[in-house]
């Protein structure tokens, strides 16, 4: 592992949906590393040339964005002292926020159910913000397979029994064929590659309650590092990987496009002794 991935969460067993939640300590709440000025520029020119792409607001989130960007300052103040904590009023605070940090940011509320009511998301994997505002928990991980049988219950009952004083984080990953941290929806395909080509690309999601508003704030901290620099990095990682593709089932594969990839990798990595 290294600064551009600090996590690997590929498991050796195979594929498996789970939530994965874990604790999650107040001082790490956000991640700041040396990508920190090359990530806020990227996210800076998006907001100017793509607002209505990575932004997204309704007025039933104002106030848990302002509540957000205090938070988010109050971090870094005392966490990050030495970074900058200025923000422009024309903002909205959650875009304010989101120029802070190097995460994307959503925060839900709750209405008749837990809706997404305000975003700034400039690293999207492959789907479309404008798509999900207004959305319910249900609906905006509709797409995915399985989630409705296996994840939406207890998705649902963690944002019902969250408090201010107990977050949590997880990891999420897939392949894609580019490096970029923008990708909005576009469509998936299993391209023939060079390893080289791939990228490996996992989200630091985390999930916390604002202490006032009892708004949930849901965080997403991109990495992406090629196949070739993490199969020379980390011994058991291509062998983890073909088998959690080989493991995945029929639908997510579909889903991710993920279908012929195993065959493509596996030709390619056999020549690294990969099995």
């Amino acid at each position: 592992m290294n600064d551009a991935t600090p996590y690997i969460p590929v498991d050796q067993k195979g594929w498996r949906l789970a939530m994965g939640l874990r604790p999650l300590e107040a001082s790490k709440w956000l991640e700041v590393d040396s990508h920190r000025d090359e990530e806020l520029a990227l996210k800076d020119d998006l907001i100017k040339q793509q607002h209505e792409v990575v932004v997204a607001v309704r007025p039933e989130g104002d106030e848990a964005s302002a509540e957000l960007l205090e938070e988010v300052v109050s971090f870094l103040c005392s966490y990050h002292p030495n970074l900058p904590v200025d923000t422009d009023p024309n903002d909205h605070p959650i875009v304010a926020a989101s120029r802070l940090v190097q995460e994307d940011l959503c925060v839900l509320v709750r209405s008749d159910a837990w809706r997404l009511q305000a975003a700034c998301v400039c690293f999207p994997s492959r789907w479309s913000l404008v798509e999900k505002i207004g959305a319910t928990l249900d609906n905006i991980h509709g797409p995915v397979p399985l989630y409705g049988e296996e994840l939406s219950q207890p998705t649902n009952s963690v944002f019902d029994r969250m408090t201010s004083k107990r977050s949590f984080w997880r990891l999420n990953w897939t392949l894609l064929e580019s490096s970029a941290l923008h990708q909005p929806t576009s469509g998936r395909t299993s391209p023939e590659a060079k390893l080289g080509d791939w990228s490996f690309r996992v989200e630091r999601q985390t999930i916390r309650q604002l202490p006032r508003t009892k708004a949930v704030v849901f965080t997403i901290r991109t990495y992406v590092t090629s196949l070739d620099e993490l199969c020379a990095m980390e011994d058991d990682f291509c062998s983890n990987l073909l088998n959690a593709l080989d493991t995945a089932p029929e639908a997510v594969q579909q889903y991710k496009g993920w279908v012929g990839v195993t065959d493509t990798l596996r030709s390619v990595l056999g020549q690294k002794d990969c099995r």
